[in-house]
């Protein structure tokens, strides 16, 4: 950050709705390194928004390896033209979220395909929907899409909400799966005897990395105590 040293030209200077006018931030060029699309998967939110992913070669970038990039939703793939097997370049977004800035079209293959945004859910094979305006497709089966599901119990137990402790993503996924918490006020109803012994395989969508989640004694005795305090 440079700075107008002077207090007196400062205050001449003065400030904007948002930002001093007598100071400037830089930024140092982040890194950018080239990859392969291998394909492009689509990921269900919440409030139903269809995300679209595109699946990379791995590739070393700021000290990890990336594997994946968000392509935001279909008007964004419209306008870069990004297609399955295109060459691109990638940065991460605040050093953190990687992102496909730029599509290497020179190496692009001559039989490439377009890409059509999917008309189908990927998890309830529901019809999506476009809402005028938006850019985002939507699944409209709040009630059967279990990623919408899962999404707002999620959002349910957060700590801005109920703020149950001992409980995060990865212990939903197996209370959904098992048939003991189908919406949020399943939770209430849950046992010691529904909970102490179940266990599941897990695989983060983003990284790829698999864990095994069980529910022993003190697991379980930390979820019904974070149910009870949410009370």
């Amino acid at each position: 950050v440079i700075k107008v040293n002077s207090r007196l030209q400062q205050e001449e200077m003065g400030f904007t709705s948002k930002f001093p006018r007598w100071a400037m931030s830089y930024k140092f060029e982040t890194e950018r390194q080239s990859t392969r699309v291998i394909n492009i998967t689509y990921q269900v939110g919440r409030t139903g928004a269809v995300t679209p992913v595109a699946n990379l070669d791995p590739v070393q970038l700021l000290g990890t390896t990336v594997k994946r990039a968000s392509i935001h939703n279909a008007d964004f793939i419209s306008e870069m033209d990004i297609r399955v097997g295109d060459s691109v370049f990638v940065e991460k977004g605040g050093e953190i979220i990687p992102k496909i800035v730029d599509v290497d079209k020179s190496k692009r293959e001559p039989n490439s395909i377009p890409t059509q945004f999917i008309q189908i859910c990927p998890e309830c094979s529901t019809e999506l929907e476009r809402p005028e305006g938006e850019a985002v497709f939507r699944c409209p089966n709040s009630t059967g899409c279990p990623p919408q599901i899962k999404g707002k119990i999620e959002h349910f137990i957060g700590r801005k909400a109920m703020d149950v402790s001992s409980l995060g993503e990865g212990k939903i996924d197996v209370l959904y799966q098992s048939g003991l918490v189908l919406r949020p006020s399943d939770l209430f109803a849950l046992t010691y005897d529904d909970l102490l012994g179940l266990s599941k395989l897990i695989i983060n969508e983003t990284t790829a990395e698999e864990r095994i989640i069980s529910f022993k004694e003190k697991t379980v005795k930390n979820i019904l105590e974070g149910i009870q305090a949410s009370k």
